[in-house]
């Protein structure tokens, strides 16, 4: 029985998200799906929003559960006694950003491993800063996020009347 964690900013959750997520749930007894709130970055959607709607687009499957957390990530797995940190990889600049953050979690916490997955070929584009900008913009985003994301995302950025 394998805990995994996938943590992230999910700001907003995409399909390339939920496909990690759907292969990962496959592998692990587990998982543990944690929004970042981190008090330093500035978020299109709140924590809240973003574990309200992740909420919704994982309750299909029965081992993966949504939390908040404001602290290291290496300090959830502990908490929960996970042996697995999943980071998303879809090019060689995420390789090699996920690389050190897995180095730095690996010297903070040597029992943890950080497995790597790549994404299936359809969702290898999909950044959350790119739809978000594509969609304050009024492009379509619904081959990108669910429809629950997209209609989030319109309501954000639909001119005030």
């Amino acid at each position: 029985m394998v805990k995994a964690v996938f943590a992230g900013s999910f700001d907003p959750p995409t399909f390339g998200h939920l496909n990690i997520i759907e292969r990962a749930q496959k592998l692990f007894s587990e998982i543990h799906v944690v929004i970042a709130v981190n008090r330093n970055k500035s978020y299109c959607f709140s924590g809240e929003e973003r574990l309200e709607v992740i909420q919704q687009l994982v309750s299909r499957w029965n081992n993966v559960s949504v939390h908040l957390w404001d602290s290291l990530i290496v300090d959830y797995a502990k908490k929960i006694k996970a042996d697995v940190l999943i980071r998303g990889v879809r090019n060689d600049n995420d390789f090699l950003y996920e690389f050190d953050l897995a180095m730095m979690n690996k010297s903070l916490n040597p029992q943890i491993e950080t497995l790597f997955l790549v994404p299936d070929p359809k969702f290898f584009v999909l950044r959350s800063s790119s739809i978000k900008e594509l969609a304050a913009f009024g492009g379509d985003v619904s081959t990108m996020v669910p429809p629950i994301v997209e209609a989030m995302l319109k309501k954000k950025f639909s001119p005030k009347k």
